[in-house]
C-alpha cells in the first residue's frame, strides 16, 4: 500500500471515527439531560477534557505515543482559547433562541474561509463555495425555526463564531507548525481546557439553569450516563483533532453538519422526536451539498498531486539533461584515454542562453 492509500484510509478511518463517537455523544448526552434533568453541560464537559487527559496519560505511559513538548505559551493560549469557544457556544445557545444558536453554528464556516482567506492566503474555488452555500442552506432549512434577536445574545454569539473559528485554525497550523500529531496536542492542550472550564463551568451552568451542580442528586443511573459520555468524549476529542489535522477546519464543519443531519434522523427513528418534511427536505439539500463538496475537495486534491508530480518530474528531467550541473558540482570529464580532465565552461552555451 503506498502512502497516499494509507493517508486516504487514515483520513476516511478518522472521519468515521467522529461521526460515529459524536453521534453517539449526542445521544447519550440528550438522553442523561432530557431525561435525567442533568443540565450541567458546561461543567459535564470539564469531565471530559480530565477524562481524556487521564487516558491519554495511561497511553503516554504503555508508550502507545511519544510526549513532544514544544512551545509552552502556544499550547497555554490555544487550550485556554479552546475552552473559552466552548462556554462561549453554550451561552449562545443559553442566551439565544434555538434557532439563533443554530444560524451562529451555520456562521461558523464562512468565516473559517474569511479568516483562512485574510490571514492564510488560502484559496476556495468557486466549485467549493457553491458546495458550502447548498450545504449550509439545505441545514438552515433543517435546524433553524425561529430567529429571536437580544443585544446580549448577539454579542455572545459573535464572541462563539470568532473565538471557535479560530481555536480550528490554530488545531491545524499548529499540528503542522510543530510537526505535532493530533494526539501530542490533545495530551498538551487538554489541562488548559480542563481547568479553564473546570472553574468557570459551574459559574456558566449556573447562570443558565439556575441551579447548583454541586447540589444535584447523583442517582445511579445519572452517575452511569455521566460516566458513559466521558468515556465516549475520549474518542470525540481525539477524533477532532485527528481530522481537523488531516484535512481543514472547513472539512470538519462540514462533517459536524452531516452529524446534525444524523442526529436529527436518529433523534426521529430512536427517539420519536418530531419530524417535519420540512426537516426531510433540509437534510436531502444537505446531503447534496456534502457530497459536492467531497467531490470538488477530491477533485482539487488530485490536481494539486498530479501538477506537483508533474513539476518534480519536469526538474528531474531538466537536472539530468542539463551539463553545466556537472560543471557546477565540479566533476571530471573522462577523455577517450580515460584520464580526468577538469570540466571546460562551455562560452557558446552561455551566449546561446
Amino acid at each position: 500500500m503506498s502512502e497516499g492509500q494509507r493517508y486516504q484510509l487514515g483520513t476516511i478511518g478518522a472521519l468515521s471515527l467522529s461521526v460515529v463517537s459524536s453521534v453517539s455523544i449526542v445521544i447519550c448526552n440528550k438522553a442523561l439531560i432530557s431525561s435525567l434533568g442533568f443540565t450541567f453541560a458546561t461543567t459535564l464537559t470539564s469531565w471530559h477534557l480530565l477524562v481524556t487527559f487521564c487516558s491519554l496519560h495511561v497511553a503516554l505511559w504503555m508508550k502507545w505515543f511519544e510526549h513532544k513538548p514544544f512551545d509552552p505559551r502556544a499550547v497555554m493560549g490555544f487550550g485556554i482559547l479552546n475552552g473559552t469557544s466552548i462556554g462561549l457556544l453554550n451561552l449562545s445557545l443559553g442566551f439565544n433562541s434555538v434557532g439563533f444558536y443554530q444560524m451562529t453554528k451555520l456562521a461558523i464556516i464562512p468565516c473559517t474561509v474569511l479568516l483562512e482567506t485574510l490571514f492564510f492566503r488560502k484559496m476556495f474555488s468557486r466549485n467549493v463555495q457553491l458546495s458550502l452555500t447548498v450545504l449550509l442552506m439545505g441545514v438552515g432549512i433543517a435546524t433553524v425555526t425561529d430567529l429571536q434577536l437580544n443585544a446580549l445574545g448577539s454579542i455572545l454569539s459573535l464572541l462563539a463564531v470568532v473565538t471557535t473559528c479560530v481555536a480550528q485554525i490554530m488545531t491545524n497550523t499548529i499540528q503542522k507548525k510543530f510537526k505535532v500529531s493530533s494526539t501530542q496536542l490533545l495530551y498538551q492542550s487538554c489541562p488548559y481546557q480542563a481547568i479553564t472550564l473546570f472553574i468557570t463551568g459551574p459559574f456558566v451552568d449556573g447562570l443558565l439553569t439556575n441551579l447548583n451542580v454541586f447540589a444535584f442528586n447523583y442517582t445511579p443511573q445519572v452517575l452511569a450516563f455521566i460516566v458513559l459520555s466521558c468515556l465516549i468524549s475520549v474518542s470525540v476529542n481525539f477524533s477532532t483533532f485527528l481530522v481537523i489535522g488531516k484535512t481543514s477546519p472547513v472539512t470538519y464543519q462540514v462533517l459536524g453538519h452531516l452529524k446534525t443531519c444524523l442526529v436529527l434522523a436518529f433523534g426521529y427513528f430512536l427517539l420519536r422526536d418530531p419530524f417535519s418534511w420540512r426537516n426531510i427536505l433540509g437534510i436531502l439539500v444537505a446531503i447534496v451539498g456534502m457530497v459536492l463538496y467531497s467531490y470538488y475537495c477530491t477533485v482539487e486534491s488530485q490536481q494539486k498531486a498530479n501538477a506537483e508530480a508533474s513539476a518534480q518530474l519536469s526538474q528531474a528531467k531538466e537536472s539530468e539533461s542539463d551539463p553545466l550541473l556537472s560543471v557546477e558540482s565540479g566533476a571530471g570529464i573522462l577523455t577517450d584515454g580515460g584520464v580526468a580532465r577538469a570540466p571546460v565552461w562551455n562560452s557558446n552555451k552561455d551566449l546561446q542562453a
